[in-house]
């Protein structure tokens, strides 16, 4: 089956970025269903007006998250499983902004290196000389707090993110894009925001929030920690799933 219309971009963001956005949100609700020939890079390139590598940059993306995989003589197609995304699997904040016909925004608030023996660098379980990079960003959907991400990253994991200007594409993104990892871990739970997160949240302190904390590795090797804080009023986590038999 043949992919229909090339979707419209957003305008928000890296090109790359967008593209992948445009591409996810035709697959996620439904207008490409399994099976579906996602249109050849060259015809992609064409339409989006860039480079093959930017389309491939995005194409890349999306196979990592298992939307779709390529296949010889085929090309590229939609996964069959791509609509039913587990409620533990976290998508980029972005994505779901936008697939809830927001209007998506990003600031980064703060990106510090941390020493050995600071408070938080043993948290992401690496040497006491490893160079782990905090980061602060918060997320918003039409203006609005949508999402605080509290991340540390293990900087020999991911050498080139300290050099990447994380002013403009968040740290989930620029990971997602750049490091591969072959294990994640989440967690669930429901906390009282604390003074700095509520701050950042505009929520009173103490008020109810929930909270996702995944860690990733590349084989052993820790590559992030990112624990993501949600006003508990605002936000709830859903999934659609099938029998294995």
């Amino acid at each position: 089956m043949n992919a229909g219309a090339i979707p419209a971009l957003d305008g928000e963001g890296p090109l790359w970025l967008q593209i992948r956005r445009a591409l996810a949100l035709a697959i996620l609700d439904g207008r490409w269903p399994a099976g579906t020939q996602v249109p050849p890079e060259q015809r992609l390139t064409e339409h989006y007006a860039t480079s093959r590598m930017t389309v491939h940059k995005a194409i890349r993306s999306l196979a990592s998250e298992g939307l779709v995989e390529r296949r010889p003589k085929l090309g590229t197609l939609v996964t069959p499983r791509a609509t039913e995304r587990p409620v533990f699997e976290i998508w980029d904040a972005a994505d779901a902004v936008h697939r809830a016909g927001g209007h998506y925004g990003y600031r980064l608030i703060d990106a510090t290196t941390l020493p050995a023996g600071a408070p938080g660098h043993g948290e992401l379980g690496v040497a006491d000389e490893t160079p782990v990079l905090r980061l602060l960003a918060l997320h918003l959907a039409d203006g609005r707090p949508f999402q605080l991400e509290e991340r540390l990253v293990n900087v020999e994991a991911a050498p080139r993110i300290a050099r990447q200007p994380l002013e403009k594409v968040s740290p989930g993104q620029w990971l997602l894009a750049n490091v591969p990892w072959t294990e994640a871990r989440h967690s669930v739970t429901a906390r009282g925001a604390d003074a700095m997160v509520a701050g950042h949240l505009g929520l009173p302190p103490g008020e109810a929030c929930l909270v996702v904390e995944r860690r990733t590795w590349n084989r052993a090797v820790p590559v992030t920690l990112g624990r993501f804080w949600y006003p508990g009023g605002d936000h709830s986590l859903e999934g659609r799933f099938r029998p294995s038999w």
